[in-house]
C-alpha cells in the first residue's frame, strides 16, 4: 500500500512538473495559461470558495473545480505542446 502511495505521489509531482512547463511553453494559449493557473491557484488557497464544512458539497468543490479546470485547458493547448513537455520531463529524470 505504502509502495502505491509513494507511485501516485510520483506521478502527481511529474505531471505538476509538466503543467509548470506547459504555462511556460510559448505556444500554450493565453486562455489554457489562464485556466491552470486558476486551477493551481484554487488548489493553494488557504480558504475554499465553498467551505469544507457543509457536507457533501464542500468537499466536492476541491474534487469538480480543479480537475474541470485543468481538463478544460489540456483540452485547448495543442497535443504536440503537452507531448513535448513530458518528454522534456522524462528526459531530465533518466
Amino acid at each position: 500500500m505504502l509502495s502505491q502511495l509513494k507511485k501516485v505521489a510520483g506521478q502527481l509531482k511529474q505531471e505538476f512538473e509538466v503543467y509548470r512547463l506547459v504555462l511556460r511553453h510559448d505556444k500554450t494559449p493565453v486562455l489554457a495559461k489562464i485556466f491552470l493557473g486558476l486551477a493551481i491557484a484554487y488548489v493553494l488557497m488557504p480558504f475554499d470558495l465553498i467551505p469544507d464544512f457543509i457536507p457533501v458539497i464542500g468537499q466536492l468543490d476541491d474534487l469538480v473545480i480543479v480537475p474541470l479546470l485543468v481538463y478544460v485547458a489540456l483540452k485547448m493547448i495543442p497535443d504536440a505542446v503537452v507531448n513535448e513537455c513530458r518528454e522534456q520531463i522524462k528526459r531530465e529524470l533518466n
